[in-house]
């Protein structure tokens, strides 16, 4: 009951128990700190937003690049990170974050993680390739061996065989509301009991904000937030964010005169249905497919999107975002085949990529072989948002006796579809589609030849049925945040340090308050979150990595 206070004390309070503040955890305890963790949620779900993730990092000349002769850098790497990210002038800190990330991940992340059994497909995928200009320039989307929820397994495994095991404190259901700033310096934090009105409060000599981004746990947040050249939010945007990802450390911060920024900066996918179960608790969850790149992105009304040229999966997750917000509706249809479907979609979370998550090689191949039919069924029988028909006007039927805001033309919709299916009857060397240009350039590394059709048509009788996917915009992540300098220290709005106080992961903006500026790499959020964390922690105990 209320004024029934819990008194803690540590040498270091952590605020968040997602991949970013386990981290900084496993590292103090190496730098013999006592550490106290209170994370708001429930047990089962420590680790966060990495426990569900599919798990991918933008890592910077691995082992697996130079034995497959990927010839790439930290200079190659940074001027494309500064090209997706279009920093301003006073992205000081920011772009400091960006060098340290494509100079240290391969040390201080890639080799930190196979030290604790974290392993890393041989094929790193291509992500991100550009639409106008170059994104990634060579493949650095490292695929983890057992999704992002291995990786929590394998770091949390490691903890609990630490020889200073005792010196660590977890405590769930715990709500930080308020940092406790005494004699110019940040001295612990207060709060309440989940669901209560019991109090705590946390007492230590420095205090890390590791309580992830915004949008998951208010969506007013951003929505008062939303990127203005956007124009309006949309009604019908899905969440993907954590259930607890309020703002409210965001604010804790501010209110002792920290700085916050770039709350404006999300990273939205595309391309999510509504989440297809019923035991979560997040309002309006959203699954984030992996998008075919042989399917046609149609608007709502059933014309196929040209903004100016054909969207196309595995580009840019920016421009695919600002052409739909300028469809009828915000939302779109993906249209594709069975074959398609089979060999292409995939989902991007942990529990729905099963051979990636139980580590079972035989499943994979056999998903790469004969294509991932168990997922594609399942989602299927379970969406509400993917419907199937044997003939065109069949699937424009069932799309359109969906709850969809608008009506598909079915005219429309055949002729092109018509016209791309034309295209590849007459032969490659007649292609002019730019999406069928892409496909043609895919397929040249290996990895994506694995996983993408030979220039499939779309109403092709051999590869039915149809399937029509309604995708929505989903938020992600938060790509603004708490601004820090380049050893996770707090700084405030005339930039100096507020000493004490920490910040790392998505709580920073993956770093000095928005690593990313507008864009971002893909892979490079759960590499930024163990990144700050193992710095954060050298630099409580006056240490540099």
């Amino acid at each position: 009951m209320k004024g029934t206070n819990r008194n803690y004390r540590a040498d270091v309070i952590i605020i968040g128990g997602g991949l970013a503040g386990i981290v900084t955890a496993a590292e103090l305890l190496n730098l013999g700190k006592q550490v106290l963790i209170l994370e708001r949620d429930t047990e089962d779900k420590f680790g966060g937003l990495c426990k569900e993730a599919f798990g991918g990092m933008c890592i910077v000349d691995t082992p697996v690049q130079r034995r497959l002769g990927i010839k790439d850098n930290p200079e190659l790497a940074l001027s494309d990170w500064l090209r997706v990210a279009q920093f301003d002038s006073e992205d000081v800190w920011p772009r400091r974050w960006a060098e340290i990330y494509v100079n240290r991940t391969r040390d201080l992340v890639y080799d930190w993680m196979v030290k604790r059994k974290i392993k890393f497909l041989p094929l790193p995928a291509w992500t991100e390739r550009g639409v106008f200009k170059t994104h990634n320039s060579v493949p650095r989307w490292h695929v983890i061996w057992g999704t992002g929820s291995g990786v929590i397994e394998a770091i949390l495994k490691h903890i609990d065989a630490h020889p200073n095991r005792k010196n660590l404190t977890v405590q769930f259901g715990h709500q930080v509301n308020r940092l406790e700033y005494s004699n110019g310096a940040v001295v612990g934090c207060h709060g309440v009991l989940e669901g209560s009105d019991e109090e705590f409060s946390a007492m230590g000599s420095a205090v890390v904000a590791a309580a992830g981004g915004v949008g998951g746990g208010d969506m007013s947040f951003i929505r008062k937030h939303w990127y203005k050249p956007w124009g309006s939010a949309p009604e019908n945007l899905l969440n993907g964010s954590h259930r607890f990802g309020d703002g409210k450390i965001h604010e804790c911060v501010a209110e002792i005169g920290g700085n916050v920024t770039h709350l404006d900066k999300n990273w939205l996918y595309a391309h999510a249905i509504h989440y297809p179960a019923t035991d979560t608790k997040v309002i309006n969850k959203g699954l984030s497919l992996a998008p075919p790149r042989s399917a046609l992105w149609m608007n709502a009304k059933g014309r196929r999107i040209m903004a100016p040229v054909p969207l196309s999966s595995y580009t840019d997750g920016r421009y695919l975002v600002e052409s739909i917000l300028k469809e009828p509706g915000q939302y779109s249809w993906m249209i594709m085949n069975w074959k398609i479907a089979k060999k292409e979609m995939a989902a991007s979370a942990s529990k729905d990529m099963k051979a990636f998550r139980q580590q079972d090689f035989v499943k994979l191949f056999k998903d790469m072989l004969f294509g991932n039919t168990e997922l594609v069924e399942r989602l299927i029988r379970t969406s509400k948002d993917i419907v199937t028909a044997d003939s065109m006007d069949e699937l424009v039927e069932k799309m359109n006796s969906t709850d969809s805001e608008y009506k598909v033309d079915g005219e429309v919709l055949k002729a092109d579809i018509k016209a791309y299916d034309d295209q590849i009857d007459r032969g490659k060397r007649y292609y002019n589609d730019d999406q069928l240009r892409r496909i043609a350039n895919f397929r040249t590394y290996k990895a994506d030849r694995m996983r993408v059709c030979n220039f499939q048509k779309i109403d092709d009788p051999k590869a039915r049925p149809l399937i029509a996917a309604r995708l929505f915009l989903m938020t992600r992540k938060s790509l603004g945040g708490v601004q820090t300098d380049d050893a996770c220290r707090v700084l405030s709005k005339n930039g100096e340090v507020l000493p004490g106080l920490y910040s790392v992961g998505e709580n920073a903006g993956f770093g000095g308050g928005g690593i990313h500026g507008k864009g971002s790499l893909e892979g490079t959020f759960l590499g930024a979150c163990v990144l700050t964390g193992r710095i954060a922690a050298h630099a409580i105990c006056n240490r540099k990595l």
